[in-house]
């Protein structure tokens, strides 16, 4: 199945490019005080080593924006300055080498405090992001309009306003708390606009239910050809954001790992410790670095003779379970028995080397 992308204007955010037929970026969002420079720079490293394209951080004062300066010098991916309710932190952000910036319509709405940020923006020759939660908006007409109603009708007064100061750099987000808001919203904007928009769904909760209802939503748009730039928000350690995106774009064949894992849930004709054996390959997987060069390695790991065999043939590298040990296979031949305990071990050894061999390259983290 081909997916057919909306048509977008293409926007560039440092050295990314986004829109168009750009590949979809991921985001997230430092959650340190950004001026606390050294444990905000090690949490953009940290986001950039698990795939994370562009960051954006919260400048709630002017020591935070000026922070910024040198996290700029100490960082490589592009840095997005989140401004709220005082327009100056945004003239002082851009001033201070941010690649971006965020607005919210709902906090920062006076004419002439747009037109000196919008004067800043095409001075540094960056874009505007208008981000909206449903959390922060402003009554527009009438009260009984629908949540999808009022984000849209809000964001496009906000972006009339700009493009009457001859302003066109513009990427959008409409975000609700729930996927039914958040999927009709992106929808309506996606016919009432051609700029990129970045998809996400706002206070999404707990960690486990965050990635299903961003899953669902996100991948339901995603399918539609809608959407340039992502972020799966969380409340937990942003790198589980990058980590939850990244599994989106896989499932939909947006995006391709250097090593992919597909493993059987398991049943009553299991005789061995999967979940345990999957998680530990994952653990040491998650511990390696590798650089995407070509085809992406199929693994699998499997726990009975139902599916396991089949499923393990058709990988490059699989392990098909019976009791007690597993069957190792390379590219639907077998190669030799192993230990359960072993199998992880032996599975990520395989794997170096077949990188290896076809010029990936691989690195501890």
């Amino acid at each position: 199945m081909e997916i057919k992308r909306r048509k977008s204007k293409i926007i560039k955010i440092g050295k990314v490019s986004i829109g168009g037929l750009n590949p979809i970026a991921i985001q997230s969002m430092t959650k340190i005080k950004t001026s606390d420079v050294e444990r905000t720079v090690r949490q953009i490293k940290q986001l950039e080593s698990a795939g994370c394209q562009i960051v954006r951080l919260a400048v709630k004062d002017f020591s935070d924006a000026a922070a910024l300066k040198q996290i700029k010098t100490k960082t490589r991916i592009p840095l997005v300055a989140d401004i709220h309710f005082d327009y100056r932190l945004a003239i002082s952000a851009i001033e201070n080498g941010a690649d971006k910036i965020r607005l919210n319509p709902g906090n920062i709405d006076k004419p002439k405090q747009i037109e000196a940020v919008i004067c800043a923006l095409k001075s540094a020759g960056i874009p505007l992001r208008i981000g909206l939660n449903s959390g922060s908006l402003k009554d527009l007409g009438n009260r009984k309009s629908s949540i999808t109603d009022k984000l849209v009708a809000s964001c496009m007064n906000y972006v009339r306003k700009i493009e009457k100061l001859k302003f066109d750099k513009i990427v959008i987000s409409l975000k609700a708390n729930n996927v039914l808001d958040t999927v009709e919203a992106y929808r309506l904007m996606a016919k009432a606009c051609s700029y990129p928009l970045h998809l996400g769904v706002t206070a999404t909760g707990s960690p486990y239910n965050g990635i299903i209802k961003s899953s669902i939503a996100l991948g339901a748009l995603l399918l539609e050809g809608i959407g340039d730039t992502m972020r799966v928000s969380l409340t937990d350690n942003p790198v589980e954001e990058v980590r939850a995106a990244e599994c989106i774009l896989e499932s939909l064949g947006k995006s391709h790992p250097a090593v992919g894992v597909i493993s059987c849930p398991t049943c009553g004709r299991c005789e061995v410790d999967l979940i345990n054996v999957v998680k530990e390959l994952e653990a040491k997987l998650a511990g390696e670095k590798y650089k995407q060069t070509g085809d992406s390695l199929k693994v699998a790991v499997m726990g009975c003779v139902v599916n396991g065999p089949g499923e393990a043939k058709e990988a490059d590298l699989g392990i098909a379970f019976g009791k007690n040990h597993g069957i190792l296979f390379s590219r639907g031949k077998i190669v030799k028995k192993i230990s359960v305990k072993d199998s992880a071990r032996v599975l990520l050894e395989e794997i170096k080397a077949r990188r290896k061999k076809h010029g990936s390259t691989i690195a501890k983290k």
